[in-house]
């Protein structure tokens, strides 16, 4: 499998291959849609500006081939862990170096695009002796990546309240002024969780911020509290993993997802398992959120990726379609709706605006090889990424045997007993 970060123009036709005339625009050439359709799509100025049947649009700036791909809304990724990602492999305790830390950070959002996620949301640790140097350095990390992909970060103090939690509060307000756009945290690790919560949505009242918290969501009387306290709040609130709410009874479960949905809290499962946010030592879940309860019940529901290759899962890929994957693996989705939790649910919850394949959308997309959604969450190996109307990452996989296709025609053989 070969990966290229850009475009190459000026080669030969092909399915995936570009060619460059010498207009700005960019036309995506014979893509299949959801519905069925094959279209051809023409780009620019970061939007889309046409959709036409194949053939149909005049054959000006820049071609992709898309014959053989489905063409979709790009993903998002609603909860990465950037600063500690790919630190599983470290002998000791991993650098917490500005330098290092960036250098994750970069990578690990890179990974992600090569994914199909145009933009991601990472949760920052700040406080204790490290002060706010990760946060400086993933902030640094997003002004290098503009352009690629776009990167939030999340302010995580540990504790807010009581004397230990002045530290926090105090790095949580400088923190802001630094540039971190969403405050965050994990209230179950305070002393004084409902007192956390009320901190962190008066901070985010004062700044018009976005709040998005830590929790495991196993007591049902502390997730009402935070539905209470939440409800209203603009611009919006999101909740997770919460894969306690899959070991509750399922009528308390689904009085609990009725009251985030009646406040609009939005919930973002991990299908991978726990991140190091939740701080379980490895004891990771087997299974996410009730993602079917809980939208039955009317809650926006997004499913992101969480731990790459860190304390918490050594083996995370970053990847949302093996997010959606895992979904629709568990019976918790539908394969187009398990899809719909890494897209438009998961920029939803980032406050992002919604994307379609239609003219006036954003030109925020993703073709991946096949014909159905189901199809490409199996096998998702080859893709194009679209970032802002420009083509920002490509993975193209090849799959060789080693005999004819006459033998291997005949495969699989049984032995006759």
């Amino acid at each position: 499998m070969s990966d290229n970060s850009s475009p190459q123009p000026g080669k030969p036709g092909g399915a995936g291959r570009y060619t460059r005339p010498d207009s700005g625009a960019l036309v995506l050439c014979g893509a299949r849609l959801a519905d069925g359709r094959t279209v051809d799509v023409r780009l620019g100025g970061g939007r889309i500006e046409a959709v036409g049947t194949a053939g149909s649009l005049a054959p000006q700036g820049a071609r992709v081939d898309l014959a053989g791909y489905l063409l979709l809304p790009a993903p998002a990724e609603p909860h990465a862990h950037c600063d500690t990602a790919l630190t599983a492999d470290a002998e000791g305790p991993a650098s917490d170096s500005a330098e290092d830390v960036q250098r994750r950070t970069t990578e690990a959002a890179l990974l992600q695009l090569g994914h199909g996620a145009t933009a991601s949301r990472s949760h920052v640790r700040i406080g204790g002796v490290q002060g706010l140097r990760a946060l400086e350095a993933v902030l640094q990390a997003r002004r290098a990546l503009r352009g690629l992909a776009d990167l939030a970060a999340v302010a995580v103090p540990r504790v807010l309240t009581g004397v230990a939690g002045a530290n926090g509060l105090a790095m949580l307000r400088d923190a802001v002024k630094m540039g971190a756009t969403v405050i965050g945290g994990c209230p179950d690790l305070d002393p004084d969780p409902t007192g956390y919560v009320e901190t962190v949505l008066e901070m985010a009242g004062e700044h018009s911020c976005p709040v998005d918290l830590h929790t495991d969501g196993d007591d049902p009387a502390r997730l009402a509290r935070v539905a209470t306290m939440c409800g209203g709040l603009r611009p919006g609130v999101a909740i997770g993993p919460c894969a306690g709410m899959a070991r509750m009874p399922r009528s308390v479960a689904a009085r609990v997802a009725e009251q985030l949905a009646a406040a609009d809290v939005a919930v973002v499962c991990l299908p991978q398992g726990d991140c190091t946010g939740l701080e379980r030592n490895g004891n990771r879940v087997s299974r996410p959120a009730p993602v079917r309860l809980l939208r039955a019940a009317g809650v926006r529901v997004a499913a992101g990726s969480g731990a790459l290759r860190d304390a918490a899962n050594p083996v995370g890929r970053g990847d949302p379609l093996e997010a959606a994957y895992l979904l629709a693996s568990l019976g918790e989705a539908t394969p187009e709706a398990a899809y719909e939790t890494v897209s438009s649910a998961a920029r939803a919850t980032l406050g992002l605006p919604e994307v379609r394949v239609e003219a006036g959308f954003p030109a925020e997309l993703l073709a991946v090889r096949g014909e159905r959604i189901a199809g490409v969450l199996s096998l998702a190996y080859s893709r194009i990424v679209v970032h802002r109307g420009r083509v920002v990452a490509r993975t193209s996989a090849v799959r060789e045997y080693c005999d004819s296709v006459d033998v291997a025609l005949e495969l699989p053989r049984q032995s006759q007993r």
